[in-house]
């Protein structure tokens, strides 16, 4: 495992090891101290702020692997925002899938206004091109936003903007996969470990979905 190898300078524990124990983590859901359990079960001491320390370090990296073969995403986004607590407050966790429940993309941001949707809008489309069709609740912030957008884009160009709760429940129905993964951490500490372990989860539910198109072929499963 190169990426494994390549993250740290002296690796105490195998790669396999550390790569079954982030996983874990990320999948399902642990605390940090039930995953220190789990592994001393097996006859493997690591502390859990071990772990956590390769949670942070590896996620980022992972992701960007990821990122080089995510497979395309429709064209029809539903889009909405759900609630993540971090010390002690409400942060906002934009999310989009395709017609087909694939995610587009997430953002967390402190804010729930047009430039919090804006700026989400722009990352997903950076990653992906821009939308035929966007989804949304009847929210004014995520309008103003898709507003904003379409002032760049030629009349024929402009992404169409529909405003239905029934049609955003998929996109709804998909932050419950997130929001079960996060409950055991009780609320995040800080805003930055919110955004990296958010990140791992989604990566993980990605890959769930057989969102990510692997090099060597088709029929692996995500621990592979």
């Amino acid at each position: 495992m190169p990426l494994i190898r390549n993250a740290f300078r002296r690796l105490h524990y195998p790669a396999d090891i550390i790569a079954q124990c982030v996983r874990w983590y990320l999948a399902y859901a642990l605390s940090l101290r039930n995953l220190e359990e789990m592994m001393a079960e097996r006859g493997i001491i690591v502390d859990h702020s071990t772990l956590q320390r390769w949670v942070i370090r590896l996620v980022p990296l992972l992701g960007k692997a990821f990122r080089r073969h995510k497979r395309p995403v429709g064209r029809r986004w539903r889009m909405d925002e759900t609630y993540i607590k971090v010390r002690g407050r409400w942060k906002y966790l934009y999310r989009a899938v395709d017609s087909m429940g694939q995610t587009v993309d997430f953002l967390l941001t402190t804010k729930r206004d047009a430039a919090a949707a804006l700026r989400f809008f722009r990352k997903a489309i950076r990653h992906h091109g821009e939308p035929e069709v966007v989804t949304i609740d009847k929210s004014r912030a995520n309008t103003a936003a898709l507003a904003t957008l379409n002032t760049d884009n030629p009349a024929e160009e402009s992404i169409t903007v529909r405003q239905s709760k029934y049609l955003n429940n998929l996109v709804e129905q998909d932050h419950r996969n997130i929001k079960r993964r996060i409950r055991p951490i009780l609320g995040f500490k800080s805003f930055r470990r919110a955004q990296t372990l958010l990140a791992g989860i989604e990566l993980i539910h990605m890959i769930r979905k057989g969102q990510y198109q692997h090099p060597q072929g088709e029929g692996l499963s995500p621990a592979e």
